[in-house]
């Protein structure tokens, strides 16, 4: 932990360290004890080497040299030194020995923290001020001296061709690294953020993208510090680092030695659930919208894009209102865009109620060639999250075998918006009989009656509108609980746990995501601002049929960003 700005009005380091322990119930341990406060801050004393680093004008991030600790705070640093390697002896057996004996150096020490640390018994405390550069040399000599190693970890656990695979964090290996983001560079094109779990990776070389199965080329490498990329020629195991010129690639992406294939675990990315229409504020800024919001799709796995196939207005969805807040700005910021954006509008999902045998039939003479399709389905719900199950039980050559795509390309169409006017979801097409015209009937023909059938059956059977439900967690002053569980309440929310932590308490809820617009600023004025709340998308669940009829009408406002 550091504690930050302790040169400004009312920093207190202790009273931070007594709070890390009573709001957070960690086991906080300093390792440094400050010289000075607010206006007098001026430096800190090493309490592991007993040293003391002052900090003098100008402060441009020039090394501070270790100097004795003064008189008048001696006795304070070896008081709190000795309540140091208490803290430490009681974490760690090993040093537990060395302490009785009365036998500790600075290196055993280091060491017995940094056991502690990784076992999560202790949390080294630092103090300074990072906008004037002060203490943060030694909290990133702590990060270095502390924090576990790639060396420290298990093996690397992977699969290909349904085996299990391991790997060694070691140079040494087979080359086996992770894509973890993706960035949008107007300049370079996309820019492939990785971390290189085992062997090395160098400029130039062929690797494998195990996900896709495909060859690429590594182009050049890079380390990146903030804004700056310094070229290198090598990432090593246990580097992150990022690189340009690869031919594709998307967050989770493997990228390995051909000849020691691997597939890493890739991150999991829930489904957007908000969906935000926007269109240019001008009209000769179509074409830049268009490139600026497939370059922020593709470094997002979060982000998706749609177009509304009535009103042709782009559909941007994310993650929630904050999200796609920082989408506008980032067009007008990074792109120079101005949008016109809706509200923000909950992403409903529309579901089968009950199994339908339907028939239709498409025939259409406008002279020439017509149009022709006969087709006789079942449509059936499905669990939730499996999405579209297509299946022909057709024999006898009764619908060529080439129409059969097309009738699945026509239900995945009419899929796109149900009868509430919401994308349908999880359901299964069993295609069992129909007929074709040897002149008439073509691909395109069976398509459209696909999707003109699929309507129709679905108004037929009915659709139950699904709505996303989010799991919250909010911290709160314990003293606070009940208006907070209350307002949830109010809001359909089902209270799953409550769990204290000193004076706060953690309120966990499912609410529905449709009631929580604006809840960070309603959450704030309940706690008088000591308030704090994190939500995910959890599940889609049904729509209460009263509010099923409106939400397909509700008026939406518009803003510009």
């Amino acid at each position: 932990a550091f504690v930050n700005k302790m040169n400004r009005v009312g920093a207190d380091f202790f009273r931070v360290v007594k709070e890390i322990r009573q709001e957070l119930g960690a086991n906080p341990v300093p390792l440094v004890l400050p010289i000075g406060a607010e206006d007098e801050f001026r430096g800190i004393v090493d309490l592991v080497n007993m040293v003391a680093f002052f900090f003098r004008e100008p402060e441009n991030g020039t090394e501070p040299k270790p100097e004795a600790i003064p008189e008048d705070l001696l006795h304070q640093a070896r008081t709190c030194r000795e309540e140091l390697l208490e803290a430490v002896a009681e974490a760690d057996e090993r040093f537990l020995e060395l302490f009785l004996s009365g036998e500790t150096t600075a290196a055993e020490l280091k060491a017995a923290i940094r056991r502690g640390t990784i076992s999560g018994k202790i949390v080294p405390v630092f103090a300074g001020s990072a906008a004037k550069l002060q203490g943060i040399r030694s909290l990133l000599d702590g990060v270095v001296d502390f924090l576990p190693s790639p060396c420290d970890l298990p093996p690397l656990r992977g699969t290909w061709n349904g085996q299990e695979i391991y790997r060694e964090p070691s140079v040494e290996g087979p080359l086996s690294a992770l894509i973890f983001k993706i960035q949008a560079d107007r300049h370079v094109g996309k820019i492939y953020y990785v971390r290189v779990y085992s062997g090395i990776l160098r400029t130039g070389e062929t690797v494998l993208n195990s996900r896709r199965e495909s060859v690429q080329r590594v182009g050049r490498l890079f380390r990146v510090h903030a804004n700056e990329r310094i070229p290198v020629e090598e990432l090593r195991a246990g580097e992150v680092g990022a690189l340009i010129g690869l031919g594709e690639g998307q967050s989770g992406d493997t990228l390995c030695d051909p000849q020691a294939p691997i597939v890493l675990e890739a991150m999991e990315f829930p489904a957007p659930v908000l969906d935000l229409a926007i269109s240019p504020a001008r009209k000769t800024d179509t074409d830049r919208l268009s490139r600026a919001i497939s370059a922020l799709v593709s470094e997002d796995p979060t982000l998706s894009l749609r177009t509304n196939p009535e009103t042709g207005e782009m559909v941007v969805s994310g993650m929630g209102e904050l999200h796609l807040e920082i989408v506008v700005d980032r067009l007008k910021r990074e792109f120079g865009v101005e949008v016109i954006a809706s509200a923000p509008q909950v992403a409903y999902r529309e579901t089968l109620a009950r199994a339908l045998d339907f028939e239709h039939k498409l025939v259409k003479q406008t002279g020439g060639h017509g149009q022709f399709a006969h087709i006789i389905f079942r449509i059936e719900p499905t669990p939730p999250g499996t999405g579209l199950e297509f299946e022909s039980q057709v024999v006898g050559g009764r619908i060529p075998k080439e129409f059969i795509p097309a009738v699945r390309k026509g239900v995945m169409e009419a899929m796109n918006e149900g009868p509430h006017g919401f994308p349908v979801v999880d359901l299964k097409f069993v295609l069992l009989d129909g007929s074709f015209h040897e002149v008439d009937s073509s691909e395109q023909a069976f398509r459209n009656c696909a999707a003109q059938a699929l309507r129709e059956a679905l108004k037929r059977a009915g659709t139950i509108v699904l709505e996303p439900i989010m799991h919250v967690e909010a911290t709160v002053p314990e003293s606070l609980v009940g208006a907070v569980v209350g307002d949830l309440a109010s809001r359909r929310g089902k209270l799953v746990g409550l769990e204290n932590k000193g004076s706060t308490a953690v309120v966990v809820a499912r609410v529905p995501l449709a009631e929580l617009f604006n809840y960070a600023s309603i959450l704030r004025s309940l706690t008088s601002g000591r308030g704090s709340f994190s939500m995910r998308f959890e599940h889609y669940a049904p729509l209460p049929e009263s509010l099923a009829s409106s939400v397909s009408k509700r008026a939406v406002p518009s803003y510009t960003g």
